[in-house]
């Protein structure tokens, strides 16, 4: 993987299924996609769930694929009916969808001892014109890149061998760091701190998540930098600042 320090790399992520909209299925594919990124060095700056309409995913492929680096989707390239992702992004593209030769040889292999390679398994070797492939061990079915769009499974353990193909593979900036400090304390207590601490530090971003536990009141500081020193100088000014106004933190989080 090539690394470019001082530019910030971003991706977006479309997550395509109505069964994710419905509530049917929690989707676990964001979080995933997230962590994977920040380790390449890629920040994911947006998500979007659509249904599996053509149009929907057509114009969610064309409004995030030119503002990001990146552009990941999840979903939809299975081999039913509704399984409609392919065709959108060849859509988007201005392509035709065409039947990958490495893809369907790979799929012939995977299902000799399974039935064999039907017309509905057919339809997982499906790519639009001029795309590669993603290595998939755990199924067969690859993932498709499409110029900067990474179209892989929406079931997250084959997602998860999607983006250790991928692994490496992408160029991107320094990783992401993140490090937690924890107080029971209302963050309305501390808004000004928090500011004024992350306006110290450059290149630092805090996030407050509050949360209510035990009839109490607390919150989790996630401090985020690429450079480990600045990280930690701010973890321990915040930390300070905070038992200087008798609350104690509570390193790595409550």
């Amino acid at each position: 993987m090539m690394t470019q320090p001082n530019r910030i790399w971003t991706a977006a992520l479309i997550v395509v299924g109505d069964e994710i909209l419905s509530g049917r299925t929690h989707d676990k594919n964001i979080a995933q996609v997230a962590a994977w990124l920040g380790v390449q060095g890629i920040r994911l700056r947006e998500v979007r769930v659509v249904p599996d309409v053509m149009d929907a995913i057509v114009e969610a492929v064309n409004a995030l694929r030119v503002r990001n680096d990146y552009l990941f989707t999840t979903g939809g390239i299975g081999p039913t009916h509704d399984d409609i992702t392919v065709d959108a992004v060849a859509q988007a593209l201005g392509v035709p969808v065409v039947i990958h030769p490495r893809a369907r040889a790979v799929l012939e292999a995977y299902y000799a001892t399974r039935g064999g390679l039907n017309e509905a398994r057919l339809r997982m070797a499906r790519v639009p014109e001029g795309a590669g492939l993603i290595e998939n061990r755990l199924s067969g079915a690859p993932g498709i890149q499409a110029g900067n769009i990474y179209l892989m499974a929406g079931v997250p353990s084959i997602t998860a061998q999607m983006l250790d193909g991928l692994t490496g593979k992408l160029e991107g900036g320094l990783p992401l760091l993140a490090h937690t400090v924890g107080c029971w304390v209302a963050e309305s207590e501390i808004a000004d701190l928090l500011r004024e601490t992350e306006a110290a530090f450059a290149g630092v971003a805090i996030g407050s998540y509050p949360f209510f536990r035990e009839g109490r009141v607390g919150a989790n500081f996630v401090i985020r930098s690429t450079d480990a020193d600045i990280l930690a100088a701010c973890a321990h000014s915040l930390s300070n600042a905070l038992a200087e106004l008798d609350h104690e933190p509570v390193d790595g989080g409550i």
